[in-house]
């Protein structure tokens, strides 16, 4: 008779095993944000976090097999074309107070040669998010632009805030060129100071030119020639 002197595998030692070898192939970390930052860095810039994170948990972290569903499902070659054409400066230039909406637009065109493909929207990427929300974006022929606006508020402290603008696909694959939003946020009451000093200074600006006509000189002679002349007369002679 046969006897199995050999211990029982344990239970679930197989998934064990499967687990270390998905490890070993995640280059060597478990870090989920480093496999992130690792996987934008295989497949450029334009894919942003969430996608990233995405594709990876959809592998069960498994950098080599994320990296093979990703272009499996949009190459990066393939990815629409955007210009930014006009980027207004007015909100920048001027002040705004802490918590007031306003709105940002942008110019922008397709300077591709496809259609850009249904879902694409813009998105906040980097800095401070001024919206909170995506904004849709329609489907642009080649050559056809359109103006971006974005429903915006700014923060409630002063200071300087910067706020970084991407077109994304439906998958969230950056394209196009960067779109940025800068405002300077001041204490309540400051605008309306600078504004009431702004009009003081305009009434008691000195007129640009003072009229020097008099009607009841000759013809033809001007109040400085005899202005000059009174002078010349007053001038005792040496």
């Amino acid at each position: 008779m046969d006897v199995d002197n050999g211990a029982p595998e344990a239970p679930g030692s197989m998934d064990v095993e499967g687990a270390f070898l998905r490890q070993f192939s995640c280059m060597g970390t478990t870090d989920k944000d480093e496999l992130v930052h690792q996987l934008q860095k295989l497949l450029g810039s334009h894919l942003n976090y969430s996608t990233a994170a995405f594709f990876l948990d959809m592998n069960d972290w498994n950098l080599q097999a994320a990296v093979c569903s990703y272009l499996d499902v949009e190459s990066p070659n393939q990815l629409p074309s955007m210009a930014l054409v006009s980027d207004p400066v007015a909100n920048e230039m001027e002040s705004i107070e802490p918590n007031v909406s306003f709105q940002k637009t942008w110019r922008i065109v397709n300077n591709g040669n496809d259609q850009w493909p249904v879902g694409c929207y813009a998105q906040c990427s980097d800095g401070v998010n001024l919206s909170g929300n995506n904004v849709s974006v329609p489907c642009l022929r080649p050559g056809e632009g359109t103006s971006l606006t974005v429903e915006m508020k700014s923060p409630a402290q002063p200071g300087i805030y910067q706020s970084k603008w991407r077109l994304c696909t439906s998958n969230g694959a950056y394209f196009g060129d960067p779109m940025w939003a800068i405002v300077t946020v001041v204490e309540q009451g400051t605008i309306e100071l600078t504004n009431q000093m702004s009009h003081f200074n305009e009434l008691g600006a000195h007129p640009s030119s003072i009229s020097t006509h008099n009607p009841f000189l000759p013809h033809g002679v001007h109040l400085e020639n005899n202005q000059s002349n009174l002078d010349d007369k007053d001038t005792p002679m040496c």
